[in-house]
């Protein structure tokens, strides 16, 4: 399993949320890099297409990202707390 890895669109995207929904959208952003890692298991070397934008949700968060196989991230684009 390469290292894959998840970063923020925008450096200031989880500013100003509570320190919960931080921490689960850290907590799901790492399992959603974990998950495409077993996925894409070529990544840089994969020459198809991306999967495009989606979401991922748990509890009262939501996640939109995007992700780069061939440099073995997830971008999260979104970041919405329902608390």
């Amino acid at each position: 399993m390469a290292d894959w890895r998840w970063e923020l669109f925008q450096d200031d995207l989880l500013e100003g949320l509570p320190v919960a929904a931080r921490a689960a959208a850290e907590h799901l952003a790492n399992e959603i890099a974990v998950r495409e890692s077993m996925i894409y298991l070529e990544g840089a070397a994969y020459t198809g297409p991306g999967p495009g934008m989606r979401t991922e949700s748990r509890g009262m968060l939501m996640l939109t990202f995007l992700t780069d196989i061939r440099g073995e991230r997830i971008v999260l684009v979104q970041v919405n707390w329902f608390g």
